[in-house]
């Protein structure tokens, strides 16, 4: 488990260990293509007796790139040799292109005859008609193809040969998936089932405790994090990064790792399935759209703020303040934005995320503030700042349980409350329930995977996002809190995200616009009568707002 060892014990591990094999340390510099855990997963599938391999790992340890290499031996062989057709299956295209590419890379290195890698439309046809999903393929002087399918349990009819099925815990429908890849077994076929854990009702673990338990003749591998580490995985990486190994480094590193994944690091890294139903997003797909340099603001008041002169509150104001004015003249007066706000007061934090909305629909991070132990009045007063700054602002979406609703009510005077009575107003209060959560967050899950929104990159952002669980059918946020003592957490960002993708959904008209003028567009400052520090455009930028 992730608390194990400490970052003292881990570098000495590391140390005795290399004080062993001195002869590893001298040949650093030629090392064998593959880590000894990469090659032994190899070895076992070459075996005559490995018909069906499940493997439970740990994120960011390469196992695929070995995949990659055996897909390659296998594909490149003759009939007579063994040879055959290899059918790569992941839960993503991007994950599969990847795998294809490390196929390539491999057949350059074992010069073998790879006659096209290629892009094409496979056939998908059922009863209900015709379709066609994107797959890709190598081709080798041996008759036989590397094909990157997609998971729907269609693709593999028909076919013949290894399949590999990767992350296999977050395919839509493994149940399936595994019947029509074991049919394959019939005429000598093999199939491999590697992926890290998502929760301990998934049918990924299900299989792994039949295996365990004896119910299942399937073979299984167990590969976490240190096990990867003690066989050479940072080494491989310093080697591939030109850093210096030392024991001291790589126990820095471990210990970074396991800090990043927070709650989440004995299932990512350690193969212990959480409780209950699994994350409703990976974290190789949070990963993979974390590309906005766009700034998170924390705000983090003490406990006695209420109680200290005033003078002293607004100096503990000004600094973030400061930095939300410079965040705010940066904006895209092309773009439109859209607005969430989660409110907390007491054990939770308050979150606000803008979000731009260029031209083919990508929503992208263009602001994030985080508000901890911030009293009401001043968590308006920055909310009504971002508001009143965003250019063409086409809905802002606030949690209105609670307290919350104050804020809303408050943003309403401003800019428009919108209800079934009032369709034209730009501040939409949200009342959370199961229906809202059902309708509203699989357009969300679905921009995360068509790479239609992209956030900034962010540990706490990564955790929030995880913790969300798909419980009964519908995604939800579980009483469960991440972070450190005093610092928890409760998914709040993941909530502003999903109201702030709600806002930017609305159905809207343009009602007026005021071009930008770049020469005007300056903030100037106000004091209210209480001495708060707020913000306001000089100028109207473009706006536009619901019906």
């Amino acid at each position: 488990m992730s608390a194990q060892f400490s970052k003292e014990e881990w570098a000495e591990i590391r140390r005795r260990s290399t004080e062993v094999l001195p002869d590893i340390i001298d040949q650093v510099g030629l090392p064998k293509a593959l880590l000894l855990y990469q090659g032994s997963t190899i070895a076992k599938l070459e075996s005559s007796t490995c018909h069906v391999l499940f493997i439970e790992k740990s994120r960011r340890i390469g196992l695929t790139w070995g995949f990659a290499s055996y897909a390659v031996l296998r594909a490149g062989r003759a009939k007579d040799a063994g040879g055959m057709d290899v059918m790569y299956i992941s839960y993503s295209q991007e994950m599969t292109r990847e795998f294809i590419d490390a196929c390539a890379m491999w057949a350059r290195a074992f010069s073998t005859a790879a006659l096209q890698m290629d892009e094409f439309l496979f056939d998908d046809s059922d009863d209900e008609g015709i379709r066609s999903i994107q797959a890709f393929r190598i081709r080798f002087a041996s008759g036989f193809e590397i094909i990157g399918l997609s998971s729907a349990p269609r693709s593999l009819r028909g076919k013949q040969g290894v399949v590999m099925i990767d992350e296999a815990a977050f395919v839509d429908n493994l149940k399936e998936l595994l019947k029509a890849a074991l049919a394959f077994l019939m005429w000598g076929g093999q199939v491999v089932v590697c992926s890290t854990h998502n929760g301990t009702e998934n049918e990924f673990n299900i299989q792994i405790q039949d295996i365990l338990s004896g119910r299942s003749s399937y073979d299984h591998m167990h590969i976490d994090f240190d096990e990867a580490l003690q066989q050479g995985l940072y080494q491989r990486i310093c080697l591939v990064t030109n850093k210096p190994w030392t024991p001291e480094a790589e126990a820095e590193w471990r210990e970074s790792i396991i800090k990043f994944y927070g709650d989440g690091a004995d299932e990512e890294l350690f193969c212990i399935p959480t409780m209950g139903t699994g994350a409703w997003l990976t974290a190789p797909l949070i990963e993979a759209r974390m590309t906005s340099d766009a700034p998170v603001l924390p705000l983090d008041l003490p406990v006695d703020f209420l109680h200290l002169p005033e003078l002293k509150r607004q100096s503990l104001l000004a600094g973030f303040m400061v930095e939300l004015e410079a965040a705010l003249e940066e904006l895209d007066p092309l773009q439109m934005h859209a607005f969430g706000f989660d409110f907390a007061r007491v054990a939770d934090l308050s979150v606000g995320t803008l979000l731009s909305i260029n031209k083919v629909l990508k929503r992208t991070s263009a602001l994030t503030f985080e508000l901890r132990r911030v009293p009401g009045d001043e968590q308006k007063m920055i909310t009504r700042t971002v508001l009143q700054a965003a250019p063409r602002l086409v809905g802002a979406a606030f949690d209105a349980t609670g307290m919350g609703w104050t804020v809303a009510e408050d943003m309403g005077r401003i800019f428009g409350l919108r209800d079934k009575d009032h369709p034209g107003g730009l501040v939409h209060p949200i009342k959370f329930s199961q229906e809202w959560y059902r309708v509203n967050m699989p357009p969300l899950k679905a921009a995360f995977e068509d790479d239609a929104i992209a956030i900034s990159k962010n540990d706490d952002h990564l955790s929030d996002l995880r913790l969300v669980k798909v419980i009964r059918g519908i995604p939800s946020i579980p009483d469960s809190r991440t972070g450190e003592t005093n610092k928890k957490r409760h998914g709040d960002y993941a909530i502003a995200l999903a109201l702030a993708h709600f806002a930017s959904r609305m159905q809207w008209s343009e009602y007026s616009y005021t071009p930008a003028n770049p020469a005007t567009n300056r903030f100037s400052e106000t004091s209210s009568n209480d001495g708060e520090r707020a913000f306001r455009m000089s100028s109207l930028r473009g706006r536009r707002g619901i019906v």
